[in-house]
């Protein structure tokens, strides 16, 4: 009977060889996160080629190796290449599962992800405490500014030329509770901006910086392993554009107003540390891997030699026995 030309175990060699590939994109993403270029390519794609290329050549050896099992001529010539591509697929298998490959890595730094969420759900709190302390501070400063202007407006006749650099305007019939209405209401719209808050659209900074930050707090609670890199690589570098602008807001001073810029502290823990130092591989590493190798070579296990071959294991076990009959003439045994 003749075989099909791609069998289940062949689906079942290339499915392993695709989810190996696939672990090792993970591993390369965390190796190399800080890196913006892999190979001379875009972080993602460069990841995504390396891993595409250890699939192919783990997957290209034993499907190899199946081909040259099951070849009907040239007997001697293929056996010699398949035992070279087989040769070549252990060297391969252990490499792949060496401390300096992304396979193993990515199981190494996946057993930190309790001590990572944490710093990092750390990070992301601190972020979003940040407008949660300029909106105290901005409200801070804008009573304050309103009773100053109160008193001035009382002691009028007493400082003229406080009333005056506060912004009043004498003798305009407009009374001063409504001038003090006016500065408190252009007070506020220079500290809360439309870039700052604008609920209806969702484009002001803090509606944009909720967002991404809840989207992080759960890529991280949850572990999306491909999703972690991004918020590792952006956590600082938005909480300081955010503390920037917030500090740029609050520099703005109405006429006659004395105040302190918006300060705010944020510190970092060293994160990326855990993704790019390397470690012994895992049990759980070491176990998948050989579980996915013996999946690869289920197609080159299963592929049938041809019975004329004078080579393999087969034909070995034929010599064998035939050798040891002749030997003893008590038995035969017919493969």
């Amino acid at each position: 009977m003749n075989q099909s030309k791609f069998s289940l175990a062949d689906v079942l060699a290339m499915l392993a060889a695709l989810a190996f590939g696939f672990v090792c994109f993970m591993g390369a993403n965390f190796l190399n996160i800080n890196n913006d270029k892999v190979w001379g390519m875009p972080h993602t794609i460069g990841c995504i080629v390396m891993a595409l290329i250890i699939a192919l050549l783990l997957f290209g050896t034993a499907f190899g190796a199946k081909l040259l099992k099951r070849i009907s001529s040239n007997f001697k010539t293929c056996f010699v290449l398949e035992v070279v591509l087989l040769g070549l697929f252990v060297l391969l298998a252990v490499f792949f599962v060496t401390k300096t490959s992304p396979f193993p890595h990515y199981f190494t730094v996946t057993a930190q992800k309790s001590e990572i969420n944490s710093k990092l759900q750390t990070s992301i709190t601190q972020a979003g405490n940040m407008f949660v302390k300029y909106e105290a501070y901005a409200g801070s400063r804008e009573n304050l500014y309103e009773n100053t202007l109160k008193r001035v407006a009382g002691s009028q006749k007493g400082d003229p030329k406080a009333y005056t650099d506060f912004g009043f305007v004498v003798n305009s019939g407009i009374p001063d509770a409504l001038q003090i209405k006016t500065k408190m209401f252009t007070v506020h719209a220079d500290l809360f901006p439309t870039n700052y808050s604008d609920t209806i659209d969702g484009s002001g900074i803090k509606e944009v910086a909720s967002k991404w930050l809840q989207d992080a707090k759960n890529t991280t609670s949850s572990w999306k392993p491909i999703g972690i890199v991004g918020v590792v690589n952006d956590v600082e570098k938005n909480s300081n554009y955010w503390l920037n602008t917030l500090v740029t807001l609050s520099q703005v001073r109405e006429q006659g107003e004395q105040a302190d810029d918006f300060g705010y502290s944020l510190s970092f823990d060293d994160v990326k540390t855990h993704f790019i130092t390397l470690g012994s591989p895992t049990g759980l590493a070491n176990g998948l891997a050989v579980l996915a190798y013996v999946l690869m070579l289920l197609s080159y296990i299963f592929a049938i030699r041809s019975t004329k071959s004078a080579y393999g294991f087969r034909a070995l076990l034929r010599a064998l026995c035939s050798k040891k009959q002749n030997n003893k003439g008590d038995f035969d045994i017919d493969f």
